[in-house]
């Protein structure tokens, strides 16, 4: 099953920003997990009770700043020699005299035009404006207690049903009275026209944002959201009209300006990373909260 895209924000559901799906489903991103005792370079982090692991994460991160600040002389070393003595809490002052050090570590060239014009020319679905398509779909909710194996053995047989050439006209919307979990499965699934901007974010990077396009009828894989699994038939589309380069230029270039930052930004606190003792979490094989 393809189509499967993490998004770490909760949408309006499945399509329609009224249709409800979002309460017909649990949130299917991960949940965090708890963090254990946790050290950088033997300086222990104080870890509140509940706070969950990207919390943990984003203190550990500073607190290896806050040390190659020290390192560098930046910043005055405010904990005691103590073996067992808590990594202190960054100040608003010492935040920014981090901030200074990582611009100054970190440089990145400005993009060149042809760089944004290679990026426009491989993304137009990105910055064409007005793309609807009119859809019905079928939703099998991931719901709590709801086995996801079993859920997704009757999504695949119901798709399989509808892909049958002698399907009967009327058997889709048959099924979505009989098994969708959207409010939509009384009118047969029918969202009507709907936008990027309507739909869950993994229904519109699969309808909308993909160089290729959707081709119209009914999709041959199953199309994967937090909300569930989709049945997804895809009756009519507008196009949209595709913004000039020269309109999304400073846009691109602010993009790929960010783009290159955070890789050379992720570089840089990886280095210091792997220079650092770290106990009891993995910051290597996580995404620091600086280049998210």
């Amino acid at each position: 099953m393809d189509h499967v895209i993490d998004t770490p924000e909760a949408a309006g559901g499945c399509g329609s920003g009224s249709c409800g799906c979002g309460s017909a489903a649990i949130d299917m991103t991960p949940a965090a997990a708890a963090a254990p005792e946790v050290r950088i370079n033997g300086r222990r982090l104080h870890i509140g009770p509940g706070e969950d692991l990207d919390t943990v994460r984003e203190r550990a991160w500073g607190e290896v700043l806050r040390q190659e600040a020290v390192r560098q002389g930046l910043l005055a070393d405010d904990a005691d020699t103590h073996a067992d003595t808590l990594a202190p809490t960054l100040s608003a002052e010492q935040q920014l005299v981090i901030e200074d050090m990582l611009d100054a570590a970190v440089q990145t060239p400005e993009p060149t035009p042809e760089a944004c014009r290679r990026y426009y020319d491989a993304h137009h679905p990105r910055f064409t404006h007005g793309q609807q398509a009119q859809l019905r779909h079928i939703l099998f909710a991931v719901t709590p207690g709801v086995p996801v194996q079993k859920l997704a053995q009757r999504a695949e047989a119901a798709l399989l049903e509808l892909s049958h050439k002698d399907a009967p006209v009327g058997r889709f919307a048959e099924l979505a009275a009989e098994l969708s979990n959207c409010p939509s499965g009384a009118q047969g699934g029918e969202l009507g026209w709907v936008g990027p901007q309507d739909c869950a974010p993994e229904l519109a990077q699969f309808l909308f944002m993909q160089e290729a396009g959707v081709a119209q009828g009914l999709q041959p894989r199953l199309v994967h959201s937090r909300f569930g699994l989709h049945i997804v038939d895809v009756q009519d589309q507008r196009p949209g009209q595709l913004a000039p380069f020269e309109q999304v230029q400073d846009r691109i270039a602010g993009e790929l300006s960010l783009q290159s930052r955070a890789t050379a930004l992720r570089q840089y606190m990886l280095l210091l990373v792997g220079q650092a003792r770290v106990e009891g979490i993995d910051l290597e094989g996580a995404d620091t909260p600086l280049v998210q």
